[in-house]
C-alpha cells in the first residue's frame, strides 16, 4: 500500500487507521502470523495501532500482547501467565529515557557514585533480557535511550560526570555492547530516530502528564515504522537489489550525448561531488550484500564507459546485472529478476525520471520506486525507508553480489552446452557438507526466514532456536556450502531431522533457489542418509506443507525415490523413504571431507 511507505504522511495513516487496515486485511495478501509482544514503560495502545499498519504492509499479521502500564519489568523477571500462555514469536520492550531512573542527582556525585549508579540500571535491563530469553527463547527488541530536550547545564551535561546526557550515552553503549555479545537481543535506535524527527518534535510534556505517551503522538508513526522495519527483516522480509538508472541518477549529464569526458562525477564540481558521494553510499549497501543492477535507455558501450569514468567510484564489476539497451525498462527489470532467480519484491527501482517510475508502478506493482530529485534526497529516503534493514550480517552476505554475478556467467555457459550433464560436470562443482557450526548460525538463521520457493515446511527459526537444535542429541541438522570454478556459493541448503525412535521426521529441508537444478539436493540427500544410518535410523519421514510460493517442490520427495504415504486435500503431503538399501545418488559434486 502506497500510503505506508516512506515517506508517509503520518496525520494521515492516524486519522485513517481503521479504513487502512480494513482495507488491507482484505486485498488478498498471505501474510506470515507473528505473536508480538509489547513490554511498555509507558502506554503503548497508539503504538500498537499504527505498528500493525506497517506490519501488515511487510506481509506480516501480528497479534499482540502489552504489558499493563510501566509493568516491562514485572512481566519480564517475575512471569505473568498470560504472557506465558501467549508464547510471543517476538517481544518488544518500548522503554524510553523516562523509565531510566538511576540519573545522577547533582555534580556532588563522584565517578565511582554515578559508575555504581550505571550499572545497577544497566543491570535492571539485562535482567529483563536474560529472563525473557529464558522463557521464550524469541527476538527480544530492545529501544536504546533518546536524549533529554533540558540540559542544566549545556554542553557541558554532554560529558561531565553527573551530566543526564552523558550518562544516557554511556548506557546506550553499554546495550549496544550486550547485544553484539548476545544473540537474539537487537537494539531499536530510537536515539538515531528522536534525532533525525528532532527533540522539540519527540518530547511533550503535556502528553506524558495526560496520558503518559512517552513522545510526542506526531511521531508515533515514525517510531512504529522503524520497529515494523526491524520486525520484517528478523523474517527475511527485506528487499535485496537496488536497480538504477545512469545518466543524471549515478552522474550528472548524458553518456550519449556529452561522452565520458563530459558527464559529472568526481570532486571537480558541486554536481559531481554530489554523485560521487551517492555512488560511494550505493558501495556501501553492496558492501551489506545488497545486489546493484542497471536498468538504462543507454547504448551498452555507453554506459560501460560512465561506469569506467576515471572519478567514479562503482564499477562494472559492482553490478549484478547490466541492462543498457532500448527496451521498456519493466521489461528489463523483469528479465534481471528472471536471471538472477529473486522475485520482483526483491528490487527498488530508482530512476531521475518521474514518468519511468510511474511506468514501473503500473506494469509492476510490487517492485518499489524512488525518484531521484536530488541525490541528498535519495539518500535520506533509502536511510529511512527501511528496505534493506540489518539484523545481521553473515560472510555470505558481504560476498553476495560475487556470487550472483557468478551465477549469471553460469547461465550463460549452460546456453553453450547441448547436454545439461555435461554442462553440470563442466562446473567442477565441490561441497562442504556438515553440522550447524558457530560461523554459519547466522546464515543458516536467514535462509530459514528468506527461503520460500525450495522449502518443503517453510518453518522459521530464530537464532536461538537454530543454536539450540545444533547441539541437540535429538536432531540431526546439516547445512551444505556449493563451490565450482566461478566461485564460492555459500551456505545454500539446510536441513533439520527430528529423531523419533528408528525415523527421522524432516522439520526443515530448504536450498537456495540460485542453486536450482545444480544437485545440491541429491548431495544433502546422500549425507543425511549417512548421518542417519550412523544413528540406527531406517527410516526418513518428509512433511510438504503447501504455500503460496513452495509449489515447485510439492513434488520433490517422489523425485528423490520416497513413497507417497499420504496427501490432503490441501495438498499438503507425507512421504517416507526406506534407507536400508540406500545407495548415493550424487555423481557430479565433489564432497570435501572439510573446507578449504
Amino acid at each position: 500500500m502506497k500510503e505506508l511507505n516512506f515517506p508517509f504522511d503520518g496525520k494521515d495513516i492516524v486519522r485513517r487507521r481503521l479504513a487502512l487496515r480494513k482495507q488491507l486485511l482484505s486485498d488478498g495478501t498471505v501474510r506470515i502470523k507473528k505473536r508480538v509482544a509489547v513490554l511498555g514503560g509507558s502506554t503503548t495502545n497508539h503504538i500498537l495501532s499504527v505498528l500493525e499498519l506497517f506490519l501488515l504492509n511487510f506481509g506480516i499479521e501480528p497479534e499482540f500482547y502489552q504489558s499493563e502500564y510501566n509493568k516491562f519489568y514485572e512481566d519480564a523477571v517475575f512471569g505473568n501467565p498470560e504472557l506465558d500462555c501467549f508464547n510471543p514469536d517476538v517481544i518488544y520492550i518500548h522503554t524510553t529515557s523516562r523509565n531510566i531512573t538511576m540519573l545522577p542527582e547533582g555534580p556532588s556525585e563522584t565517578v565511582e557514585q554515578v559508575e555504581k549508579r550505571l550499572n545497577e540500571q544497566f543491570f535492571l535491563f539485562q535482567q529483563v533480557w536474560e529472563s525473557l530469553t529464558k522463557r521464550f527463547n524469541c527476538p527480544i527488541i530492545q529501544n536504546n535511550f533518546e536524549l533529554p530536550l533540558f540540559r542544566h547545564t549545556g554542553s557541558y551535561d554532554s560529558w561531565s560526570v553527573s551530566g543526564h546526557t552523558a550518562f544516557i550515552e554511556r548506557l546506550n553503549i553499554m546495550l549496544s555492547d550486550y547485544a553484539r555479545a548476545n544473540h537474539g537481543l537487537y537494539i531499536h535506535d530510537i536515539n538515531y530516530l528522536s534525532a533525525v524527527c528532532g527533540l522539540a518534535n519527540w518530547h511533550d510534556a503535556e502528553e506524558w502528564y495526560l496520558y503518559k505517551y512517552a513522545m510526542s503522538t506526531s511521531v508515533i508513526p515514525d517510531l512504529a515504522y522503524s520497529l515494523a522495519c526491524i520486525i520484517k527483516s528478523l523474517y527475511g522480509k527485506n528487499h535485496k537489489v537496488i536497480d538504477l538508472d545512469l545518466d543524471n541518477t549515478l552522474w550528472g549529464g548524458v553518456i550519449g550525448d556529452d561522452g565520458q569526458e563530459g558527464i559529472e562525477i568526481g570532486p571537480e564540481t558541486a554536481e559531481g561531488q554530489s554523485f560521487s558521494e551517492f555512488q560511494s553510499f550505493l558501495k556501501g549497501y553492496k558492501d551489506y550484500g545488497v545486489l546493484l543492477a542497471v536498468c538504462s535507455k543507454n547504448e551498452e558501450k555507453n554506459a560501460i564507459l560512465g561506469l569506467e569514468h576515471p572519478s567514479g567510484i562503482l564499477r562494472p564489476s559492482d553490478f549484478v546485472s547490466i541492462k543498457a539497451n532500448w527496451e521498456p525498462k519493466d521489461r528489463n527489470i523483469v528479465e534481471s529478476s528472471q536471471e538472477l532467480g529473486l522475485g520482483l519484491d526483491s528490487f527498488v527501482f530508482i530512476d531521475d525520471n518521474p514518468a519511468e517510475c510511474a511506468i514501473i508502478e503500473g506494469q509492476l506493482p510490487m517492485v518499489q520506486t524512488v525518484i531521484l530529485n536530488n541525490v541528498h534526497d535519495v539518500m535520506y529516503k533509502l536511510t529511512r525507508s527501511g528496505y534493506f534493514e540489518v539484523t545481521s550480517v553473515s560472510d555470505d552476505d558481504m560476498h553476495r553480489s560475487e556470487m550472483y554475478a557468478a551465477n549469471v556467467q553460469r547461465a550463460a555457459q549452460c546456453k553453450s552446452f547441448e547436454s545439461y550433464e555435461d554442462y553440470l560436470a563442466s562446473l567442477e562443482m565441490s561441497a562442504v557438507i556438515c553440522g550447524f557450526k558457530s560461523i554459519y548460525i547466522q546464515r543458516i538463521t536467514q535462509l530459514t526466514n528468506k527461503s520460500n520457493q525450495f522449502n518443503l515446511t517453510t518453518r522459521r527459526y530464530n537464532e536461538n532456536e537454530i543454536l539450540e537444535v545444533s547441539v541437540s542429541q535429538n536432531h540431526i541438522c546439516l547445512c551444505g556450502r556449493l563451490l565450482d570454478k566461478f566461485g564460492d556459493n555459500g551456505i545454500v541448503s539446510v536441513l533439520i531431522g527430528r529423531i523419533n525412535g528408528n525415523a527421522l521426521d524432516m522439520e526443515l529441508w530448504l536450498m537456495s533457489c540460485r542453486v536450482l537444478k545444480r544437485n545440491m539436493e541429491i548431495a544433502m540427500l546422500d549425507e543425511l542418509v549417512k548421518k542417519a544410518k550412523l544413528a540406527g535410523i531406517t527410516r526418513i519421514n518428509g512433511y510438504y506443507y503447501k504455500t503460496q510460493k513452495n509449489s515447485m517442490v510439492a513434488e520433490f520427495y517422489g523425485s528423490m525415490g520416497f513413497k507417497l504415504d499420504k496427501k490432503l486435500e490441501n495438498d499438503d503431503s507425507i512421504w517416507h523413504l526406506d534407507i536400508r538399501g540406500y545407495e548415493n545418488k550424487n555423481k557430479v559434486i565433489k564432497i570435501l571431507e572439510k573446507e578449504n
